[in-house]
């Protein structure tokens, strides 16, 4: 069979995705390079927002009928929570991806001895929930120069604007042994770069009664394989960033001084309605101590604009605080109601308001992302090259740099190529990028 994918959502998706291409080719199955193409189209769904969860279902529409008589798989996070009818042949929720394979196989097996007629839009059949990790084992990334490890599922904060709690589950841990072995199996295919990622990757471990230690001895052991030379974290949870843990990042030999803290709002206030475990003095306690460790780090975090009943003082709250603790990058959501969760039946926001607050907020992300990349001139860095193209005549690497800046190098009469890491200083810095001469 030859299967087109499509991912929508996070980077655990895209994992999971890489991991079910993996299956059918290990399968006997082949990628297919468009829907139009395949006998099989499947849609990896999100539903984080409410657009993404519309979103999802007209892909799956579009590609049935685009494509009649291709099998339509959805899978994902929309999947688990839709009710009545969805578009596809096949539904599959979040913790059984890795039986897609054997899914597919006896769905067309019984539609061609007659037993199943072929018919998109059906009603969704029953999702099973089982509360263990299944484990894709190990997964090359297409990318070819960094690769994911997802180490573990689900979440249980129930934030009072997110679904996902409900789409993923309680948090469940894949075994140390299992990630380790990925680790190494991805080395020694090339990768020199492993991000360690999850659903809430702080909470690795709280199934089987740890604590943050678990995700400490774990990046422990990932760090000492021979041949890494980059390791990188998901997103983390701002009060998992105790002194002991700050301590035992920075005895990693080589994790990157990059750290995504999820904010969501600087006004504690809204942090108390939003049900954040944490108030913003907490929040920039551990910003101080992870600085004092790592001097020159970048700090990303996601911000919600126009979450129910924020007012424009509230909002300035948030602006201010980002001001102040100067955010390497921020990413930013106009707040998007999500049916089955508590603040969806809080008093709502005109819509433009959301809209409005949030391109206040990208500009000043904007800003701050370049006041960041200008504050490198001049210190040693290095890159990890994922391109060398032609740019004024001129060969260029590009790649990031250990704390995340996008940046470009010229290497012209160098024998560079694509995972190359190479050293050099920072001599410039331009809209949110920097330029690196070679040593």
């Amino acid at each position: 069979m030859k299967v087109y994918f499509l991912t929508l959502g996070c980077r655990v998706n895209q994992y999971e995705t890489d991991a079910a291409r993996r299956l059918f080719l290990d399968n006997g199955h082949e990628n297919a390079d468009s829907p139009e193409d395949a006998d099989v189209c499947i849609v990896n769904t999100c539903s984080v927002t409410g657009e993404a969860d519309r979103k999802s279902f007209q892909m799956l529409r579009r590609m049935a009928k685009n494509n009649p008589n291709a099998v339509i798989v959805a899978m994902g996070c929309s999947s688990e929570l839709k009710t009545g009818e969805v578009p596809a042949d096949i539904v599959i929720g979040t913790r059984e991806k890795n039986t897609v394979v054997s899914r597919v196989e006896e769905f067309i097996a019984s539609r061609e001895n007659g037993s199943l007629e072929h018919k998109t839009g059906h009603v969704r059949p029953e999702v099973s929930r089982t509360d263990v990790y299944h484990d894709f084992g190990t997964v090359l990334s297409p990318e070819g120069t960094r690769a994911f490890i997802k180490v573990e599922d689900g979440c249980n904060n129930f934030c009072t604007y997110c679904i996902i709690p409900y789409a993923r589950g309680r948090v469940v841990s894949r075994d140390e042994e299992s990630c380790v072995k990925e680790a190494e199996f991805l080395v020694q295919s090339g990768f020199k770069e492993i991000i360690v990622s999850g659903i809430h990757l702080c909470s690795y471990g709280k199934d089987i009664g740890k604590d943050i230690d678990a995700l400490l001895e774990l990046l422990k052991k990932i760090d000492a394989i021979p041949g890494l030379e980059r390791l990188r974290l998901g997103s983390l949870e701002p009060k998992s960033m105790t002194p002991e843990f700050i301590k035992g990042l920075k005895e990693l030999g080589h994790l990157c001084p990059h750290f995504h803290l999820s904010l969501q709002s600087g006004s504690d206030t809204v942090l108390a309605r939003m049900n954040r475990k944490y108030t913003s003095s907490e929040y920039h306690d551990r910003v101080n101590a992870l600085r004092s460790e790592f001097p020159d780090m970048s700090l990303t975090t996601d911000i919600i604009t126009g979450f129910p009943e924020e007012t424009e003082e509230e909002f300035l709250e948030t602006i201010e605080y980002a001001e102040k603790l100067k955010f390497a990058k921020i990413h930013v959501f106009p707040y998007s109601e999500r049916e089955g969760t508590k603040a969806a039946s809080m008093p709502q926001i005109d819509m433009g308001i959301r809209k409005s607050r949030a391109k206040r907020l990208i500009e000043l992300s904007d800003r701050l992302s370049n006041e960041f990349s200008k504050s490198m001139v001049g210190k040693n860095a290095a890159i990890l090259v994922e391109k060398i193209t032609e740019k004024d005549g001129k060969l260029v690497a590009e790649g990031y740099t250990a704390n995340y800046i996008r940046t470009f190098a010229d290497c012209e009469g160098r024998e560079l190529q694509k995972g190359d890491i190479v050293n050099g200083v920072i001599s410039g810095a331009e809209n949110e990028t920097c330029t690196l001469s070679l040593s």
